[in-house]
């Protein structure tokens, strides 16, 4: 497989859904959905990469799912909880309101109120979600050195606005 191009890191694969090998599939993408814009898809546990072929996908409440080529029953399925969606750089269309997570890093971080909380100065992959660790102000009103806010879209992350390097967020500024 040729690994020569550099993998941007699109998104991770959940848990299985359903029985017939169909996973929930967490996207990194700006426009949720814009994930399937790109192929193919290489998936990693561990430190194999491996390139899998969408077979179809759908909306399911409010995230994605998806059935891969050859993952045709839950145990298949359950193999690749976690794993991390990767796609050949070249394989990136340039567009203006995508973003990556490097992009995020020397972002400042502002609440809705106004608040400037730092800068995001790395990403921590947890089970559940991604959490931004956003680096305090020297000056921080409420004594923080670091804040560790959950990447979940719409809930705590409200804006990201790559081109003024900020992200709006509702967090309340004493964590």
């Amino acid at each position: 497989m040729g690994m020569s191009a550099e993998k941007i890191v699109v998104g991770k694969i959940g848990t299985p859904y359903g029985i017939k090998g169909w996973v929930k599939v967490h996207s990194a993408t700006d426009a949720t959905e814009g994930i399937f814009d790109y192929a193919p898809w290489y998936i990693q546990k561990g430190s194999n990469w491996q390139e899998v072929t969408i077979e179809a996908w759908r909306w399911h409440n409010k995230g994605l799912v998806a059935k891969f080529d050859g993952i045709d029953d839950r145990t298949q399925a359950e193999r690749l909880t976690n794993a991390t969606i990767a796609v050949d750089e070249s394989a990136l269309p340039e567009l203006e309101d995508e973003f990556y997570w490097r992009d995020l890093i020397g972002c400042e971080v502002v609440t809705d109120k106004g608040y400037n909380l730092g800068k995001v100065e790395g990403l921590l992959e947890t089970g559940s979600a991604d959490v931004l660790r956003v680096k305090a102000n020297p000056n921080d009103g409420f004594g923080q050195t670091e804040r560790l806010i959950p990447y979940i879209d719409g809930q705590f992350v409200l804006d990201i606005n790559i081109a003024e390097k900020k992200i709006t967020v509702d967090w309340d500024p004493g964590f």
